[in-house]
């Protein structure tokens, strides 16, 4: 079951564009749900004294220096002491943080993990898959000097879905159900992210299903407990510590 929760308005620097958050019911577990245009999306990490952000509040005090509001804010993936990033992190072009392709316990290393970039040029708009198949990507762009780049780039995991699948160590009947959230690229080439509901909790198999629900074939899993999303907050955000964020800023 599916309803519409509130319609918000998100002011972007070249048009008004409508954002809608959904409140999707899926296998009994409540969602809040945003489909966004990749264009509009970001993600930070430090700021400009190399710093972590950590928090969203300090998100949003950046983006108010530059004369910019927050319109939307989640949490990007999972990361080490310190918010490192524990794979993959590229932001603005430049690779900040190289793909971890080690073998260790948890669920950013339940293989196969994945990533998740937005690019320009011949690697133009969103791509979510596993970690292989996006240096496969890379490497066929290498050999044919494509002209083009990955403007920002996120690994996390695991894959909720790849190819329409749900991955092979989910089960049906898994006791293991957590507050979680992650994210999609529908059927329209938008980025679709999902957080299950204030005091909501679901495991990986249903939470893979409602990316299938959403339209999406490839899903990634971002974090557990923490997470957290705030959309067109009109004060400073007090947040959980984090690694990387997304942000939506007009």
């Amino acid at each position: 079951m599916r309803s519409v929760f509130a319609i918000i308005i998100i002011l972007t620097s070249s048009a008004v564009a409508k954002v809608v958050e959904e409140s999707v019911t899926h296998a009994g577990v409540k969602f809040r749900v945003i489909h966004l245009d990749p264009k509009q999306v970001k993600i930070v990490w430090k700021d400009t004294n190399g710093a972590p952000y950590r928090t969203f509040d300090k998100v949003q005090a950046a983006f108010a220096k530059e004369g910019k509001r927050v319109k939307f804010l989640m949490n990007a993936g999972i990361f080490e002491p310190g918010g490192i990033p524990s794979g993959l992190h590229i932001e603005d072009g430049k690779t900040l943080q190289p793909l971890n392709l080690a073998d260790a316990p948890g669920n950013f290393f339940l293989k196969p993990n994945g990533v998740c970039t937005f690019g320009i040029g011949n690697m133009s708009g969103p791509f979510i898959g596993t970690c292989e198949a996006w240096q496969a990507r890379i490497d066929l762009a290498k050999r044919k000097r494509s002209l083009g780049m990955e403007s920002w780039g996120v690994q996390s995991g695991p894959m909720l879905l790849i190819d329409g699948q749900r991955h092979p160590a989910f089960t049906d009947d898994s006791k293991s159900k957590l507050h979680r959230n992650g994210m999609g690229i529908d059927d329209k080439g938008k980025l679709v992210f999902a957080i299950s509901d204030n005091g909501e909790v679901v495991n990986f198999w249903d939470f893979a299903g409602l990316f299938l629900t959403l339209g999406c074939k490839n899903a990634l899993f971002l974090d557990g407990t923490i997470s957290q999303m705030v959309v067109n907050p009109n004060m400073p955000v007090a947040s959980n510590r984090f690694g990387v964020m997304f942000v939506v800023a007009e």
